[in-house]
């Protein structure tokens, strides 16, 4: 369907796998149209969707999909809303997230709030809040070979099991150590509570300026994470005569091989990734609702025991 030039419309991604997305999207197209609003898809998951000819589609342009969008509307979990902050990156348009898988800490909303989430898309009826992403840059004798960004991590990491990568991880300029190890994860807040976290990184709250570095089975006795200023640049160079090979991924979707002798520097990137939020709730409450965290015994403050 074409589009008009004052259409409000929203990018809907999709986990691309879940049988109930056509239904849900659909939900989503039917609401926009009652509010007069456009719901942007890409051409090919719109017609997997079989949603090519609903009266309220539109078809977003692959090179720029959430251009032009007022919030991008994401169905599925963490995973999925990955996805869609590549499809949004460099556009400034907020992502929410509806929640359709386990934890889904990225995500705003949960699946049986998706009606009156869309209506509060519609009313404008949300915040949005900035996070921190991460610019990462790969260099082999002195040229760059690559560029990329990411919103939860970039891992540098062995690709066989029997084989350790030799590196070393230079901190705003100064070596700091050499590791035979696993790798080594370079995070923002955002992804502290992911892969950093897994592999027994921090967490920390997303509105902190940081950036968190987290060897993978370090050899070394001195091995723990790290937390340094949203100024510093963390850079992990190969050994040259390290065996094997490794990989690099960023958000655990994009990858590139790792040849001996790269140097990647990570720093924090120019842009940011917006999230629009319906709820004002604290980040330590998404922590223990996420996390199923046990509070028995918390009282707070000014309670009494009488009380």
């Amino acid at each position: 369907m074409a589009t008009t030039n004052t259409e409000r419309r929203v990018l809907i991604v999709g986990h691309p796998r879940r049988s109930d997305i056509p239904d849900l999207a659909r939900t989503v197209l039917d609401r926009l149209d009652v509010d007069g609003m456009g719901g942007m898809m890409l051409a090919a998951e719109a017609e997997r969707l079989g949603l090519q000819d609903h009266p309220a589609t539109r078809i977003a342009d692959p090179a720029a999909p959430a251009s032009g969008c007022e919030v991008v509307c994401v169905l599925g979990g963490d995973g999925t809303i990955l996805w869609a902050a590549e499809l949004a990156w460099g556009s400034g348009v907020p992502l929410l997230g509806v929640n359709l898988g386990h934890v889904g800490f990225l995500a705003e909303a949960e699946r049986e709030e998706l009606d009156a989430t869309v209506d509060r898309i519609a009313a404008r009826d949300y915040a949005v809040e900035e996070r921190l992403a991460l610019e990462v840059v790969g260099m082999l004798d002195g040229e760059v070979f690559y560029r990329g960004w990411a919103l939860n991590e970039v891992s540098i990491e062995k690709a066989a099991r029997e084989r350790m990568l030799e590196l070393t991880v230079e901190v705003d300029g100064r070596p700091l150590s050499t590791w035979g190890c696993d790798g080594v994860i370079v995070a923002t807040p955002t992804g502290s509570t992911a892969y950093a976290f897994s592999a027994g990184g921090p967490v920390v709250w997303p509105d902190v300026e940081a950036l968190l570095l987290v060897p993978l089975s370090a050899h070394a006795l001195f091995s723990r994470p790290l937390v340094v200023g949203p100024a510093s640049v963390l850079a992990v160079e190969i050994i040259p005569d390290t065996k094997g090979c490794g990989v690099v991924w960023a958000d655990g979707r994009r990858s590139i091989d790792l040849p001996p002798g790269a140097r990647f520097e990570v720093r924090r990137s120019p842009d940011r990734i917006r999230f629009a939020r319906l709820s004002s709730a604290p980040f330590t409450d998404r922590l223990v609702a996420k996390f199923d965290l046990s509070v028995h015994g918390w009282r707070g403050r000014g309670r009494s025991s009488a009380q």
